[in-house]
């Protein structure tokens, strides 16, 4: 019974170990990503998180959680934006050929008016 309960411990305290890696790299990843706080600042906030980790990172998640995940919906908006823009390029389509084809499919049944209108909207995008 006693392997029982020290292995489950020994679970637990895994998790919280990687979840707290897992904070851990999402702090150092804000960091970098602020373009708003000067490096003294950041470097303030890594020595900080290395002398003590656990309530430095409290400290951070509460004083600037909001803006983590402003800059977190901003760099998602950034990167889908880059992807579709180098899918566009790399497609070869302009999007008269796309909203032409999307009208064929269309005319042949194979959609109907509201899909035709979602790829006419994604191709003047």
């Amino acid at each position: 019974m006693d392997s029982f309960w020290s292995w489950f411990w020994l679970l637990i305290w895994w998790f919280v170990f990687f979840a707290y890696l897992v904070i851990l790299f999402q702090i150092l990843t804000d960091l970098f990503r602020d373009r708003a706080l000067s490096g003294w600042w950041k470097a303030v906030w890594i020595v900080f998180l290395i002398v003590f980790p656990f309530i430095t990172a409290l400290v951070y998640v509460i004083a600037r959680g909001n803006g983590m995940a402003d800059r977190q919906l901003h760099a998602v908006k950034q990167a889908k934006a880059d992807t579709d823009t180098y899918i566009r390029e790399v497609a070869g389509k302009s999007p008269a050929e796309h909203i032409s084809d999307a009208k064929a499919l269309l005319d042949a049944g194979v959609i109907d008016q509201a899909e035709f209108d979602q790829l006419k909207a994604k191709a003047l995008a």
